[in-house]
């Protein structure tokens, strides 16, 4: 730490802020900022309710001047922090957010950017209590100790910080544009190969290209702590073509036996999910002991008639996706009946055709994902930059 820095809690560079009860004037119109009103990536205040004081949630008690600095302490929005604007100034917020009001000698964006800290940040963590919805009080804030220098030196660090992150946000968003436009390029391709046919191309009930169509048996299988060799997927083991197999429930073999007497899947089979969420479609790619848990349908194809990785990707084509999704039923959570499974319409090429263009998407589909990763690994990157810097900004480094 240089000289001239001191450290105190926050409690002794905070001014105490003001609580209000909006029902003590009823007509009067006011701006509430509540626990969602923070964009977590942009850390600005987007989104707020213009209220009458009658109208006023319970939680509507904090009183915010112009500058403030609101942190909130309820999870998940832990890592919500924003500068009040002068727009929002004398306006309400949610009692969900801390207000932090430095006293003269504290720049507002100092404090604003130690929030952002791991010390405290991961402190914060630590602290929250509560079952349902775990938080830190106004007292946990209070108690944490901030380091500080000068006023002079307060502004100059928070002006290298506030040019430092201005531009690791146009490298963030640029790095997310790309992400993007890498994950639609595939996309593109996908739809396109599926919409614009050629010649050749046959339309029939997806169960007419299939050896078989078997869907889980209707309950779930007793599980045990294991692990065994025996293997239960649950819809959430099949994500973007892929059914994982790392994190599943066990069973004993005598109830594998029962839940795979009709089949047992075998590496290559397609699984699609008929609910939660629905659609969701992956490939498995391994010989070990698997049985399908519920709300699962397999798909094996005929190998004569039909390529099992074409019928991966038809089924992530808007085309088949849109089938699945018009045959949903179900008032609150919406699923596919087993029968619908049976009936979608899947239009294929001869097999070498099929092979032709599973071969272009798989091409296609492995450099979308070295584009993916690599501008993952970038924004990556910057998040650990930001940490580094913030770092040595608060400990007289910068």
């Amino acid at each position: 730490m240089k000289e001239g820095w001191q450290t105190r809690r926050l409690s002794e560079v905070l001014e105490n802020t003001e609580t209000v009860n909006p029902h003590d004037f009823p007509n009067t119109e006011f701006d509430y900022i509540d626990v969602s009103s923070i964009s977590n990536t942009t850390f600005e205040i987007a989104a707020t309710q213009s209220l009458k004081g009658k109208d006023a949630p319970s939680r509507a008690r904090k009183l915010v001047r112009a500058n403030d600095v609101l942190f909130a302490t309820i999870r998940p929005t832990l890592r919500r922090i924003s500068l009040v604007p002068e727009r929002l100034d004398r306006q309400v917020c949610s009692t969900g957010y801390f207000v932090l009001r430095p006293k003269e000698g504290i720049d507002q964006r100092f404090i604003f950017y130690f929030l952002f800290t791991e010390d405290f940040l991961g402190q914060m963590e630590r602290l929250q209590k509560g079952a349902s919805y775990p938080a830190v009080t106004d007292g946990d804030v209070r108690s944490q100790e901030i380091s500080f220098p000068p006023l002079p030196e307060q502004h100059r660090i928070v002006a290298l910080l506030d040019e430092a992150f201005a531009g690791l946000a146009i490298a963030k968003s640029n790095a997310e544009q790309n992400l993007q436009n890498a994950r639609a390029l595939f996309e593109s391709h996908l739809q396109s190969v599926f919409s614009d046919r050629g010649e050749g191309w046959v339309e029939k009930r997806i169960e007419e290209w299939c050896d078989s169509v078997m869907d889980c048996v209707n309950k779930t299988a007793p599980v045990v702590e294991g692990p065994t060799p025996f293997k239960m997927i649950r819809t959430t083991n099949v994500r973007n073509g892929r059914v994982d197999v790392s994190t599943v429930r066990f069973v004993t073999e005598e109830i594998y036996k029962i839940w795979t007497r009709r089949q047992i899947p075998q590496k290559g089979d397609v699984i699609l999910t008929r609910e939660a969420p629905m659609g969701e479609v992956g490939m498995l790619l391994t010989n070990d002991k698997v049985f399908l848990g519920q709300r699962l349908v397999s798909y094996r194809v005929n190998s004569a008639k039909l390529d099992n990785q074409f019928l991966l990707f038809a089924l992530q084509s808007a085309d088949l996706q849109g089938q699945i999704h018009a045959k949903a039923s179900g008032s609150t959570v919406q699923h596919m009946r087993v029968p619908d499974t049976k009936n979608l319409l899947l239009a294929a090429p001869p097999l070498t055709t099929q092979r032709q263009v599973v071969e272009h998407l798989v091409s296609l589909r492995e450099e979308t994902q070295h584009l993916t990763r690599l501008y993952e690994r970038k924004l990556a990157a910057l998040e650990v930059l930001k940490k580094s810097l913030l770092h040595q900004a608060f400990n007289g480094e910068l």
